[in-house]
């Protein structure tokens, strides 16, 4: 089965995003838009995983979580992968608290690495993001880029992980596996 590790988005995040995206669905129809439903931060793309792997990658999971503590974000600004000239994939970036981020996806990497089921792209540096758009065709998003470049949306607390099963065939289906909370955070002021 396919499998990822991600942080849902709160409902006023998605709003907020889902606002600041809507001129320019109209305007390009080249573009296949992520729907809604679908956006979310992924810390480790897994791959085809077994179900031996599986068995083994939940208590790894739930053990690599209860080492981190809630942490606060916010989506910012837009990108595109490989680069906005020529745009296989166009997403909003992530500001806050980045390091913890980014130390949560190395645990849920390693965790996944010693259940036998590690990342295709391990080795790959972290590059946070949530995929607005996906093009078939190399595609010039530059002006999407630009205008949605000063986007900050509001700040939410990570607070729990989930592992997702994602079934391609068409629109891609996300059924949850598994969800673990992270710690609260002492100062849970600091992530509002």
């Amino acid at each position: 089965m396919r499998l990822f590790v991600g942080l849902a988005l709160p409902p006023a995040v998605l709003d907020d995003l889902d606002a600041a995206c809507a001129p320019f669905r109209p305007m390009r129809e080249d573009l296949r838009w992520t729907s809604r439903e679908a956006w979310h931060i992924t810390l480790a793309f897994l791959g085809e995983v077994s179900d031996l792997s599986l068995t083994r990658l939940l208590p790894r999971l739930e053990r690599a979580v209860r080492r981190h503590q809630s942490f606060g974000l916010s989506l910012s600004g837009a990108g595109a992968f490989p680069g906005p000239a020529r745009a296989n994939v166009l997403w909003s970036g992530l500001s806050g608290d980045r390091r913890e981020l980014g130390d949560l996806a190395a645990s849920v990497t390693a965790a996944a690495r010693r259940a036998g089921a590690a990342p295709p792209d391990a080795g790959r540096r972290f590059r946070p993001h949530l995929t607005l758009a996906r093009c078939r065709m190399p595609a010039d998003v530059r002006s999407i880029v630009a205008g949605l470049e000063g986007y900050q949306g509001p700040p939410w607390a990570a607070e729990e992980i989930y592992l997702i099963r994602s079934r391609p065939d068409g629109q891609p289906r996300y059924e949850t596996l598994g969800c673990w909370e992270l710690r609260p955070h002492a100062d849970i002021s600091r992530l509002a």
